[in-house]
């Protein structure tokens, strides 16, 4: 069993605002996902699973450039779910480092990769497992930008939020929607 704490605080300084915001911005998505997860005891979604790939998946921000989150670090934004995987890898946690990965929005495809020429590995990058589902839709709740970090996105605003990027986006999310009995 990993212990998440332990691990993020391998990476962060925990007097720095990008820990405070990951970490917050972790338990918000861990509460929500745990509801989520209620909802739907027929799946069977694997809870312990579920708590540690919350708290883990934005573990790659502090690699990024993203000072409004007191992140410094070389990389675009999207790509901090890459790096995330990369260091859950390292660390000999591959399953939890694919919720990393995969986690972005409803999931972004190799199309969208190509198309919009994303600095992101070619290949589909969206949730697959039950679990990555449910930490990918309860992520989409919760921003980590300090200006709204407490504050809790309705469905609507979700959906808005999403529409930007597209039909393919909108019709998985409302999959979503009808599977978690939102």
């Amino acid at each position: 069993m990993v212990n998440a704490l332990k691990l993020i605080k391998k990476y962060y300084n925990k007097d720095s605002v990008n820990y405070k915001i990951l970490i917050k911005h972790a338990k918000q998505v861990t509460l929500k996902a745990l509801e989520i997860a209620s909802r739907v005891p027929e799946l069977h979604p694997d809870i312990e699973f579920i708590k540690n790939g919350c708290m883990l998946h934005d573990i790659g921000i502090f690699m990024i450039h993203a000072p409004e989150i007191g992140c410094f670090g070389n990389e675009p934004y999207i790509k901090h779910g890459v790096l995330g995987k990369e260091l859950l890898e390292k660390e000999g946690l591959n399953t939890l480092a694919l919720v990393c990965e995969r986690h972005t929005g409803v999931g972004i495809t190799k199309e969208e990769i190509i198309k919009n020429k994303l600095p992101l590995p070619k290949r589909d990058l969206a949730p697959l497992s039950i679990e990555e589902e449910i930490i990918s839709f309860a992520d989409l709740f919760f921003s980590k930008n300090p200006k709204s970090i407490n504050h809790e996105f309705t469905l609507q605003e979700i959906i808005e939020r999403q529409k930007k990027h597209g039909k393919e986006k909108i019709a998985k999310l409302n999959e979503w929607i009808k599977k978690f009995k939102y």
